[in-house]
């Protein structure tokens, strides 16, 4: 499987995963403080929203690199 291939499928399962879950969360730490036996952490949740014209557009690229002929 060449490059370009193995490229739109991954293009592909993207999108779709893309438009399936709209918007993905991690979680980060942002603040720590030792207070000699005391430790408080704070973390922070982050979500970012994938638009829909992202998914579609990058469907729309990996279906053209897998149907297109590449250079021979």
């Amino acid at each position: 499987m060449g490059g370009n291939k193995l490229l739109a499928i991954v293009l592909i399962v993207a999108g779709a995963l893309g438009l399936a879950y709209g918007s993905f969360s991690y979680t980060t730490e942002s603040h720590d403080a030792k207070l000699g036996p005391i430790e408080l952490s704070v973390k922070e949740k982050e979500t970012v929203n994938v638009p829909v014209w992202a998914g579609v557009g990058a469907i729309a690229v990996g279906a053209a690199l897998l149907l297109l002929p590449g250079k021979r």
